[in-house]
């Protein structure tokens, strides 16, 4: 079948090409050679009639979600009309939402409409096991998108599809708001300084927690110090206090070694929903083991 296909309609079908079995108990004995050739005539009539209605509504390739044997592949091959199989359900729905085509699940039910567009549909090989792949391009809806990730071993590409997830997953909490905070532990002091000076004003013992919540907000800027090589306790000491005397909020960690530690000039950000949501997911480990620590008590048997 030819490797490269242009302007071509696609029947998406989720029927297998073979003839129709009895949905009974009975089975067919063939007891006969005249037995045998009707059979035999009775496929390749079925099989004829299949693939006569994929071309005469103007499909000039066909995807099917189920395999076919060598006579299907081979009536296929003299009727002209290339065909895939074994297409999965997860790429199938795909293919079917870019080219804007219809998933049949019975041939009598195809029609023109229910045909999906490509420019483009072309086998490429790669690699030293020449492994095949089939790509369809200029699509009616281009919003499906493959990401082909190729390596020298297995722990690189692993590595590599991890870095594009965490990326993408960035992307998609920027579409979902775009708001940004300044990061290198800039927003993580200036929440320590807000919840200190909210504990002020908190005439009961609660303030004792929220003094604590403050501590925990400042061990992440002290990490982010001294992963850096840097004194951990003088440069937060040192940027916290510049950020009470300046009422600038942007300053943070200085990890790159730029002698600025204004994160807005070293155009470090993090987005607002992964921030709030980290400090989300920290304070509710953090309560479900004091809820532990006060269900069971020190000494208390495991039986």
């Amino acid at each position: 079948m030819p490797k490269v296909l242009k302007d071509v309609k696609i029947a998406i079908l989720t029927c297998p090409f073979e003839p129709p079995k009895p949905k009974t108990k009975h089975k067919l004995d063939v007891t006969s050679v005249e037995d045998y050739k009707a059979l035999q005539k009775y496929e390749k009539e079925k099989f004829e009639e299949m693939i006569h209605q994929v071309k005469s509504n103007g499909a000039n390739l066909a995807i099917c979600q189920w395999g076919f044997d060598d006579e299907a592949n081979h009536l296929l091959l003299q009727n002209e009309l290339p065909a895939i199989r074994w297409v999965g359900g997860p790429e199938i729905e795909l293919i079917a939402i870019a080219t804007g085509g219809r998933i049949v699940p019975r041939f009598c039910e195809l029609t023109p409409e229910k045909l999906g567009l490509a420019g483009l549909v072309k086998e490429i090989s790669f690699g030293t096991t020449k492994d095949r792949m089939l790509v369809i391009q200029e699509c009616k809806n281009t919003r499906a998108v493959t990401i082909f990730i190729r390596g020298g071993n297995k722990m690189i590409v692993e590595e590599a599809k991890r870095a594009l997830h965490d990326a993408l997953c960035v992307i998609r909490n920027l579409v979902k708001d775009n708001r940004v905070v300044y990061g290198g532990g800039a927003s993580e002091i200036a929440c320590a300084l807000a919840v200190n000076e909210a504990a002020d004003k908190c005439p009961t013992l609660e303030q004792y927690a929220m003094r604590s919540f403050a501590d925990a907000l400042e061990v992440i800027p002290m990490a982010l110090a001294e992963n850096s090589g840097l004194n951990p306790i003088q440069t937060m000491t040192e940027v916290r206090a510049r950020q009470v005397k300046e009422s600038n909020f942007f300053l943070g960690i200085d990890c790159l070694h730029k002698n600025s530690s204004d994160m807005k000039q070293q155009h470090v950000v993090e987005t607002l929903i992964g921030k709030k949501q980290q400090i989300l997911l920290a304070t509710q480990v953090v309560k479900m083991i004091l809820k532990i620590d006060d269900i069971r008590n020190p000494g208390e048997s495991e039986d």
